[in-house]
């Protein structure tokens, strides 16, 4: 691996095996700067759109969408990527090369009901697409019951 700062050569100080990526704390030889690589298994999974488009699936565009209903909410940035990890294993376990997105938005939908009910509701409101709050408060009659 080459030091982003000088491309010189590196060396790994650390490294750390977890659910989701490889860890690797790395030194550069020449300027002794140090540094964090990530390692992920790649996926190859595509996304059938509601208007039958195909595009690849991104992990950074669900962990968006999760971020976005967490907003100012008590959700660490750990559960969330815990949920993303989630999420992906089960697309992979899926066994497929192409899910549809309703497929993802259920999944993502069934974790935040799981971790924060605001977040839910935040996520299910963009998702569902509500058009008035009649809809809003069904959706919260459902978290009641």
């Amino acid at each position: 691996m080459k030091c982003p700062h000088c491309l010189s050569n590196t060396k790994v100080l650390d490294k750390r095996e977890s659910q989701d990526a490889t860890r690797r704390r790395r030194e550069c030889l020449k300027c002794k700067r140090r540094f964090t690589t990530y390692e992920r298994v790649e996926t190859k999974i595509a996304v059938i759109k509601k208007d039958g488009r195909r595009e690849p699936y991104t992990r950074e565009k669900v962990k968006n969408g999760i971020l976005r209903a967490c907003e100012k909410r008590p959700v660490s940035q750990d559960k969330i990527d815990n949920i993303v990890t989630e999420i992906e294993a089960e697309l992979v376990s899926y066994s497929k090369s192409e899910v549809p997105s309703k497929v993802i938005g259920e999944l993502i939908m069934k974790k935040l009901k799981r971790l924060d009910k605001i977040a839910y509701v935040r996520f299910a409101s963009v998702y569902r697409d509500f058009k008035d709050v009649s809809e809003f408060g069904k959706t919260l009659k459902e978290l009641k019951d």
